[in-house]
Parts: structure tokens; sequence; C-alpha cells
């Protein structure tokens, strides 16, 4: 039995907070991959060329140098532009009425909550590589069951839903199971950004206790517990839509 000194109730609630930006950053990444694997697949020439720019940007920039650069880079670049706002609002109401002194009612700065800022870059992340699972996934579905699904007089969005997607997600379902355990690994990143998740807990609680390798060892246990809860998951989820194959 491992000995925290009293650090279990933090390293435990450090260890929903990584599950928390891991599913919410899930949701957001798999929002956007749908969109992105639309717009590489649509036929509009400007739609495929964002898209294509989108997964090519963030499959070629390394996830820590991204996680740096949307936190630190993005707050630098919103209180940038709210100064120059400010400016901008004050000069502006200055010359309108100038016997009158003039506040701008917009803050002087905003801190952006390494939360939001982690769920943000981690979906913004993994939405890329999900992009190119549902493409994939979705060029595995044969033509010819939408072309059948048209004839029969249905509408794009019900072909999608009622042939498409269900044959979709099954052909999705190993690329997806594989994002979502490195994206759950890549939470610990966010412990950069300042936020208390459990690998930041237990970097402070190893530097306190002078016991580095009881903490990081925990935390990999953890981390162990999660991927394994989640594989079985994932086959219970495949065996449910591989039923009519077998």
């Amino acid at each position: 039995m491992l000995d925290l000194q009293g650090y279990e109730s933090s390293i435990l609630d450090g260890a929903l907070v990584t599950l928390q930006v891991a599913l919410l950053s899930l949701l957001l990444a798999v929002f956007l991959g749908l969109l992105g694997a639309l717009a590489k697949m649509a036929p509009y020439r400007w739609a495929r060329s964002i898209a294509t720019l989108y997964t090519t940007i963030v499959r070629g920039i390394p996830d820590l140098v991204l996680m740096m650069l949307l936190f630190f880079g993005g707050q630098m670049l919103l209180n940038n532009g709210l100064y120059a706002s400010n400016e901008w609002i004050n000069e502006w109401m200055t010359n309108s009425n100038p016997d009158h002194e003039w506040i701008s009612y917009l803050p002087d700065y905003i801190e952006i909550s390494p939360f939001i800022a982690g769920v943000l870059t981690i979906g913004f992340i993994f939405g890329a590589y999900m992009a190119e699972t549902f493409r994939g996934a979705i060029m595995a579905v044969d033509r010819g069951e939408m072309e059948a699904a048209k004839a029969y007089g249905m509408s794009g969005m019900m072909a999608f839903r009622r042939i498409l997607f269900p044959q979709m997600i099954r052909h999705a379902l190993p690329g997806f199971g594989n994002n979502w355990l490195v994206l759950l690994k890549t939470t610990a990143l966010v412990s950069i950004i300042g936020l208390e998740d459990m690998v930041r807990v237990s970097s402070m609680a190893a530097g306190t206790t002078k016991m580095p390798f009881t903490f990081y060892m925990t935390v990999a246990c953890i981390f162990l517990f999660f991927t394994a809860v989640s594989t079985g998951a994932l086959k219970l989820i495949e065996r449910k839509f591989s039923i009519h194959m077998r």
C-alpha cells in the first residue's frame, strides 16, 4: 500500500478534473471531427481547403507546443485586442463629446481559465485526428447503399441518419478508441498551464515530500485504470455494432 502522506483526497480530486477535461475535450473533438470530415468530402473547394489546412497544421505541430501557443499566445492576443478596443472606444467617445469624461466599460484584462483553455486546446487538437478517422469511416460505407436510399425517396439528412451514420460508427470505432486513449493521456499536458489536475497535484506533492516515485506511480496506476475501463467499454460497443456482421 502506497503511503501518500495525506494527499489521497487531493489526488482523487485531481483525477476527477482530469476525467472532466478528457470527456469535455472528447465531445468537442467529435464535433470538430465530424465537421472536418464532412468538409473534406464536400463539393466546395473552400471547405476542403479549410479542413485540409486545419488537419495539416494540427497534426504537424507537437501537442505541447500547441498547448503553450494557444493558451499563452491566445491570451496575449485577446488582451492586446481588448486594449486596442478600449483605446479606440475612448478616443471615439472623446471626439464625439469633448466636454464629457468617458469611461470604457470593457475590462482591462481577461484571464482565461486553465480548465476552459485545456478543454478547448485538447478538443481542437484531437478534432483533426477525429476528422481523418471519420472521413475514412465514411469512405468505407458502400456508396450503393446511399444511392439506394435516395432512390427510395429519403432526404439527405434521413439517409445520413439511417444508413450512413450507423455504418460509419462501426468503421470508425477502432480509430475512435485509439484517439480517445491518446486524448486521455494527453490531458497530462494541462498541468503546464496551471490546472490542478492529478499530474500537477502529484508533482507538487512529490516536491514537498521528496517521494517522486510514489506519487508518479500513483498517477500512472490511475491512468492505467482509466484506459483499462475505456478499453473494456469500447470492446462492448464494438461488439454491439458488429452483431449483424457475425
